[in-house]
This record gives C-alpha cells, structure tokens and sequence, in this order.
C-alpha cells in the first residue's frame, strides 16, 4: 500500500513538473529581476523622418593643389552623408533667409547667394570673400532645434579651406552664448580655440555638420584661406532645423 502511494505521489509531481515546462516553452516572459532596469520603450513612429541631400554635379577640373594641412582627412567615399533622420517637419530654414558678413562687399557674387538653395560650383553661383579669416552670418529669424548644417565650399577644384569653424548663438554679435559645432584649427591659428575636427577636400557633396538639436537664432560660419589661395568662398549653406518650442 505505501509503495502504491509513493507511486502515485511520483506520477502527481512529474505531472506538475511537465506542466511548468510547458508553460515555459509558450513564451511567458519572467518577471524582471530585482533592480534591474526597465527596458527602453520603443519610439513612437513618426517621430523622425529621414532627410535627403539634394547634390550638385562634380566639378573637379585641372590637378589638384597640392595640400600640407597637417589635419587633412583621407577622402573616403563611403563616408560621404547622402540623408539622414531628423524631427518631423525638419525643412532647410536657411533657404532665403537674410546673410551678413565680416566682408559686406564680397569680390565676387552676392551674400544671397549663401541661402539661395543651389549648391552648383559653377561661375556665378559663388560668393567670394576677402583673404584672410572672414565669416557669413545667416540669421533664422527665431530660435530652432538644428540638427543638420551642410555646407558647400568653391567646389570646382580640389582644395581644403583652412580653419574652418562653425557656431551658433542667440547673440547676433557672437559674444554671448556661443556653441561651436565644427572647428578645424588644429593650431588656434585663428584664435578661437584649437579644433580637433579634420580639414577636408571639398567635392559637390560638401560637408554635413551634426548640430546634435542645438537651439540657437544665428549660425556663423568662419575660414582663413584655403590651400589654392587666400580667398574665402561659399556656394551654399543649409540648416535642417525645426522652430524651438
């Protein structure tokens, strides 16, 4: 009799046994370990959308102006940004909007032509500046949340501009509250700060800065001269930025 009661208590616990396996095995999710963080929650769609760069035709002509820049950069094609995601509604803010200059009598061209939304290298579609460090200034007319600045140095030749920094402000006069986004001065030639971003070549495909959402009214771009000469050019500059709440 107590053999067939242990028999029968043995069939009852590997019953019970089977049946927690079998709930295991259909995909009931454990409870969470004690302090262990919470899983991130999934973004909500539409959030972001992606943003697509739109290129000027290659303009390299002649050989290209041999460079010393000590911080020069490899040209590596497969790093070139063609789009990337930003907030919903994120537009070029930049495209028409009014551009200032440290040289308000450019040599060649006009400052409109900074904001006009046409990167093209060709004659006519560039302003020049005077040599030496310069900067234009485009003002958004009200704070946005930049997160993209491309821009569009005289692509028409290969050349590296030289202590090239971009920043933003609230300040029109850049005195106050000033966020530097891209600086290429490796030596603080430009006394401004030493830069640990590389000097570049330019191509038809510019050059995208990540603003990481900062908040700002102005963006000042700055140069001193490239490796060809001592002049300052611009085709192009655009900002993807949506107003600030």
């Amino acid at each position: 009799m107590k053999n067939t009661l242990h028999l029968l208590g043995g069939l009852t616990l590997a019953i019970a046994l089977a049946a927690c396996g079998k709930s295991d095995k259909s995909g009931s999710a454990a409870a969470p370990a004690a302090g262990a963080a919470p899983a991130a929650a999934a973004a909500p769609a539409g959030d972001q959308e992606e943003i697509k760069l739109t290129f000027p035709k290659e303009m390299f002509i002649g050989t290209p102006v041999p460079t010393a820049l000590p911080n020069l950069e490899k040209p590596d094609p497969t790093k070139v940004i063609k789009s990337f995601m930003a907030p919903k509604g994120t537009v070029n803010v930049a495209k028409g909007k009014k551009v200032t200059s440290s040289d308000s009598a450019p040599i060649i061209g006009d400052l409109t032509l900074v904001t006009d939304g046409d990167a093209d290298g060709a004659d006519g579609n560039f302003v020049e500046l005077m040599p030496g460090k310069q900067w234009v200034q485009i003002d958004l007319e009200k704070a946005h949340d930049i997160s993209k600045i491309a821009v569009w140095h005289y692509h028409k030749q290969a050349q590296a501009y030289i202590d090239v920094l971009i920043q933003v402000s609230d300040d029109p006069e850049f005195k106050t509250g000033v966020t530097t986004l891209f600086n290429s001065d490796h030596d603080n030639s430009s006394e401004m700060g030493k830069g640990e971003d590389p000097a570049y070549i330019e191509t038809n495909h510019g050059r995208v800065i990540d603003a990481k959402g900062a908040k700002a009214r102005y963006v000042r771009l700055w140069s001193n001269g490239n490796t060809a000469s001592d002049m300052n050019h611009y085709c192009e500059v655009q900002v993807f930025a949506v107003p600030a709440k």
